[in-house]
């Protein structure tokens, strides 16, 4: 039997057992199980390992201490969820292969299954508590046949595994207006089977036939993605790149514009004549932050969409490489560049929103932190937030207009005083 295959770089450091995952879950979102954990000695460890443990000590300690006051924060927020790869493990159902040799063997699909069993009960049924009646069933039998080892039934756990690795109901639709639409990138992927290698559609057929009949006859809409549906162009190309000569794993080659046939699907469904004018769709997953205006070339009324991208809270790109990735995209693909014509994206005009703390022309912001969007009516941006973690500020992103604008109106009032 084939080995057990991860692509994390911290394996090392990889949860395991369901009981795991969820200490992992109580343990970072509230500090009532801290206070079971009383003060840990060190550990007899080797000398090689002891700075680091004071450095991960120190860490937790920071953590704890701040933890109260993010609870409340968040008890007093509406908090709606959608996984992606790091909710179960680095590269989740990347490509074909990858699902072959994690679910083929039955070490890592119960690790997978792990993660993904207490995603569910822990964020996933708040999101359309309906749709896990079934799965919440089995979870309550499967911890009540606890043998006298407290253990619990080892087939029927793989059981539950097989039911979520088959589940189709993670994805939602809030009723709202605008309508709210988080998709599932993760586990209704358009695998490839001539080249199994190859980076998955972040979704399938039927998936993708489900949003658009979501999408019909609305006005607006918002769309929650995982990954970016439009990235940046430059960082797409370096990611085919590495996947033409089979290294997609080093790359995270996770975006839409990767497969072909989901890309069209999903640009067939933008253009179709009764889906919304106005889209804001809003994604994370890439370690920095950036903003689109994007409009249908050869297309008189509309539709608008608006792509919003915030970093995460903790991670960031690093620093020199983001800088040299964002100048030489936007020296490559220039507004009238021939390459732009190589793209997908060829039919649609997408424009940056500039951060108003830019200091040397970036499009893409890099720091940790939040964004906080702010729609009007008719479900269109009015004001778009990054909120940085380290405290040094919030970063707007602005139509270059209304910057050009900025710049006049700050130079006359210099002029006048």
């Amino acid at each position: 039997m084939k080995k057990p295959i991860f692509t994390t770089s911290s394996a090392h450091n990889h949860l395991v057992t369901l009981a795991e995952v969820i200490a992992m879950y109580l343990l970072v979102w509230s500090p009532v199980p801290w206070a079971l954990i009383g003060e840990v000695p060190m550990p007899a460890i080797g000398d090689e390992h002891r700075d680091l443990y004071r450095k991960e000590a120190r860490d937790l300690a920071g953590f704890r201490a701040t933890l109260p006051q993010a609870a409340r924060a968040m008890a007093h927020l509406p908090t709606l969820m959608i996984f992606d790869d790091h909710d179960v493990t680095d590269d989740w159902n990347l490509s074909a292969r990858w699902e072959e040799e994690a679910y083929g063997h039955p070490f890592s699909r119960r690790i997978v299954g792990n993660a993904l069993l207490a995603y569910a009960l822990c964020q996933g049924w708040g999101n359309n508590p309906d749709a896990f009646v079934g799965l919440r069933a089995k979870a309550r039998a499967l911890t009540a046949d606890i043998d006298a080892a407290n253990r619990m039934n080892g087939a029927h756990q793989d059981a539950l595994i097989g039911d979520l690795l088959s589940f189709s109901k993670w994805g939602y639709v809030l009723p709202t207006q605008p309508k709210v639409i988080v998709l599932d990138t993760r586990t209704q992927r358009r695998r490839s089977t001539r080249l199994p290698s190859e980076p998955s559609g972040l979704m399938d057929w039927e998936s993708l036939c489900e949003l658009q009949q979501a999408l019909l006859d609305e006005p607006s809409a918002v769309i929650v993605s995982a990954a970016p549906m439009f990235g940046v162009k430059l960082i797409e190309t370096v990611q085919r790149v590495f996947t033409w000569a089979g290294q997609s794993l080093m790359v995270d080659a996770e975006n839409w514009m990767a497969h072909r046939g989901a890309a069209n699907v999903m640009m067939n469904i933008f253009r179709h004549s009764r889906t919304p004018g106005n889209y804001a769709v809003l994604s994370g997953d890439v370690h920095y932050s950036f903003m689109y205006d994007i409009r249908i070339r050869h297309r008189d009324r509309g539709p608008d969409v608006w792509q919003i991208t915030s970093s995460g809270i903790k991670n960031e790109f690093p620093p020199q490489l983001l800088n040299w990735l964002d100048r030489a995209n936007r020296w490559l693909y220039a507004r009238h560049s021939p390459l732009n014509w190589l793209t997908k994206r060829r039919h649609l005009e997408v424009r940056n929103r500039l951060p108003d703390r830019r200091h040397a022309g970036e499009r893409l912001w890099n720091g940790s932190g939040i964004g906080q969007v702010l729609l009007d009516a008719q479900g269109r941006p009015r004001d778009v937030m990054q909120h940085d973690a380290r405290g040094s500020g919030t970063t707007r992103f602005m139509p270059q207009e209304e910057q050009a604008s900025a710049r006049v109106a700050g130079v006359s009032d210099t002029a006048r005083g």
